[in-house]
């Protein structure tokens, strides 16, 4: 149990590293020495006596996913409110159970006039997870004026959409938009692979290429993140 305390801690002090830009130092300190590195880490970099509860629930909750959802059942069985729902919603996205994500996410909807661009983002999310394109392309039509829609994930997602429903040129359009440079690595070499599909290969090479060249200024974390995609681009660069 401790083995697995260890590990859990060091995943959490890593995600903390990396989404608040901390030198990166720490991540040594936290892979070559695990446990005092952890806690060094928490003391110096996290902790504070507002945070701690926080801090312990998500270690609980990498640890033990389904106690989240567990926990946030009973809540909304106390209170059915919007926001209630939208967090078990939420939960069982972040564990894989979609098919229950997508009910709350609708039922949460229902109960709400207005088109809620995170909620809507997330189902499509949830959606795209079971290959339900056509509900991908109803539920997208609302929020696509969205400002937060342009270059983003849902919108990729729509183009995939798209895609499979045979509008081709309008796919394109909207995968198009997510190639942006030093992000998007998976959808980037996706759309690549979706324009060697239509014969486009020179756009498709440049893409790849663009991220060859990217790979080579990475951090060490995110050479080991994007490494599976890395790998498979150079794979495909290959074969053209």
């Amino acid at each position: 149990m401790l083995y697995y305390i260890v590990i859990a801690l060091q995943a959490f002090c890593i995600y903390h590293v990396i989404k608040n830009n901390t030198s990166y130092y720490w991540i040594f300190l936290i892979l070559f020495v695990p446990a005092v590195g952890s806690i060094v880490y928490l003391i110096t970099q996290v902790y504070n006596k507002r945070d701690a509860d926080k801090i312990t629930n998500e270690i609980t909750n990498i640890i033990n996913p389904t106690k989240k959802v567990k926990d946030l059942e009973k809540q909304l069985a106390f209170s059915d409110s919007y926001q209630n729902r939208v967090n078990l919603a939420d939960a069982y996205l972040e564990i894989g159970d979609y098919q229950n994500a997508i009910q709350q996410y609708k039922e949460a909807l229902d109960g709400n006039p207005q088109n809620d661009f995170y909620v809507i983002k997330n189902m499509v999310e949830a959606f795209y997870h079971v290959e339900d394109y056509k509900s991908i392309l109803h539920y997208t039509e609302g929020i696509s004026s969205h400002k937060e829609f342009p270059k983003s994930r849902t919108q990729f997602i729509y183009g995939l959409a798209l895609e499979k429903e045979g509008k081709l040129d309008e796919a394109e359009e909207n995968l198009k938009c997510i190639d942006v440079r030093f992000s998007f690595y998976n959808e980037r070499l996706i759309y690549a692979k979706f324009l060697l599909s239509r014969n486009k290969t020179d756009e498709a090479k440049e893409i790849l290429e663009s991220i060859s060249s990217e790979a080579q200024h990475m951090t060490k974390p995110n050479k080991r993140l994007y490494r599976s995609t890395i790998a498979e681009v150079e794979k495909v660069l290959q074969t053209i």
